[in-house]
């Protein structure tokens, strides 16, 4: 009874010892997604107590190679998803044994870096005659590796891949053991703009009558763990500044987040987080999602909050949060849209010319006047003054200047009681203007009484004169 209780006891004690020397490789997330090369330090994976010599059968004359086999199969398998990495991941070469070398007298030789096989694959060619040499007591160690191309090549989930190991030298311990690659838990912002600036310099921008987008630069995230994209705006509202320096705000819900492709869905931005990610994003080959974030607003919108010259600014609070949101990794995009002072003042073809005729002795007594209609179309960001001018301070017959003056012609708006008298000095006919996009204006032309009756006399003939609209910002 007591043998059969220390053979027992035996057998515990070995079986802890086989466990205990499991060989774990942690892999830094920094080579993971940098795909550089990863090399451990000399890492234990055998000890030898006793043997200083390979075995050699039939008279010393053929040599026993130690070998590693996998019993597990051909790949790395995931501790929790069906995830596997192939078993070229992972290479090893023999680093020492006691403390260096075996020796290679006699064409005994160190193979170069291998990968585990459910075939026996040598780990050191002895001498070919046992008189060539042999090793030292103690730990044995190896080296391991994963080429930058692994990185690349496949997907690293956070856990552990482990691949069951077994050798072929009693004395060597253990006989069996585990070789575990442990992938942290990460995820990494890789690229993504900070700040990202729009320039509006056309008055067009306002005349599509489509979606307006603005795109983002290229989002990559690198991560081990499958995430969702999430995003916020910092605030409720755009901040503006006028190009005038005077403050205001939008509301951010005029602008929408999604993506250029299916990456994203598209929603409005608020003030609270909301998961943006069409489908969760999966460790796939490489490591990395990438996708480009776009924002959008409305023609109307775009139209209606975004037309006034100067600078809108606001912030976006970015989120890669893992599906089980126990890893968070945040980043932020201020994003500012300059508008620049845009104005534009056109006249149809048919509202070019404006024709008074005197033929009656009412036209002379009374004078005349004419509204045109839609004569001005007339866009402005900023506010504005409109006003008017003549080329001359007289009228020309034939080009060539007459004594009949300018300012027997008044000019007005339509809606105001403003008439001023046509001159070189520009006089304003619009006050207080606020921005506008393609706004028609109706002006009056006239000739009152007196400036009627001064043409009385004057010899039967064209007289013209050319008269200019232009802004000034306030």
């Amino acid at each position: 009874m007591r043998a059969f209780l220390i053979g027992i006891f035996t057998m515990f004690c070995g079986s802890a010892a086989t466990k205990a020397q499991d060989i774990y490789l942690s892999v830094p997330d920094n080579t993971i997604f940098n795909r550089t090369e990863f090399t451990s330090v000399p890492t234990r994976v055998m000890t030898n107590a006793n043997r200083t010599n390979w075995d050699y059968a039939f008279l010393g004359l053929l040599p026993t190679a130690p070998t590693f086999t996998s019993v597990s199969g051909p790949t790395f398998t995931h501790s929790s998803s069906s995830s596997t990495l192939p078993s070229s991941t992972l290479l090893w070469q023999l680093e020492s044994m006691g403390g260096q070398l075996p020796y290679t007298g006699l064409t005994g030789y160190l193979p170069g870096f291998q990968s585990f096989s459910t075939s026996a694959i040598r780990w050191f060619e002895p001498p070919s005659l046992s008189i060539g040499g042999g090793f030292n007591r103690g730990n044995i160690n190896f080296t391991f590796k994963i080429p930058a191309s692994q990185f690349t090549a496949n997907a690293f989930r956070a856990g552990n891949y482990s691949m069951d190991i077994t050798q072929n030298y009693n004395d060597f311990t253990p006989r069996n053991f585990k070789t575990i690659l442990v992938i942290p838990s990460s995820i990494r912002w890789v690229t993504n703009s900070l700040t990202k600036y729009f320039e509006i310099s056309s008055l067009n921008d306002y005349r599509n009558t489509g979606t307006r987008v603005f795109t983002l630069d290229n989002t990559e995230i690198a991560h081990t763990v499958d995430f969702n994209f999430w995003a916020k705006a910092a605030a409720t509202t755009v901040q503006f500044t006028s190009s005038k320096g005077v403050p205001g705000t939008r509301n951010i819900a005029s602008i929408k987040l999604g993506s250029n492709g299916s990456a994203l869905t598209t929603k409005t931005l608020s003030a609270d987080f909301q998961n943006f990610s069409a489908a969760n994003f999966s460790v796939v080959a490489g490591n990395r999602n990438s996708f480009i974030p776009e924002l959008y607003v409305s023609a109307e919108d775009f139209k209606n909050f975004f037309f006034e010259a100067g600078t809108y600014t606001f912030e976006l609070n970015l989120n890669a949060g893992s599906t089980d949101n126990s890893i968070n990794s945040l980043q932020n995009t201020a994003v500012q849209l300059k508008v620049l002072p845009l104005s534009e003042i056109t006249i149809p073809s048919s509202g070019r010319n404006v024709n008074f005729n005197f033929n009656t002795a009412a036209q002379y007594t009374d004078g005349q006047s004419q509204m045109i209609p839609n004569q001005i179309m007339l866009s402005n960001n900023e506010n504005f003054e409109l006003y008017v001018k003549s080329d001359e301070n007289y009228f020309k017959k034939g080009g060539l200047q007459t004594n009949i003056n300018s300012n027997i012609l008044q000019i007005g708006i339509d809606g105001s009681s403003v008439n001023v008298p046509l001159s070189k000095t520009p006089q304003k006919i619009l006050f207080n203007g606020t921005p506008v996009l393609d706004k028609g204006l109706n002006v009056r032309y006239t000739i009152p009484p007196a400036g009627a009756q001064s043409l009385v006399g004057k010899e039967n003939t064209t007289y013209s004169i050319n008269v200019y609209y232009s802004f000034t910002a306030i």
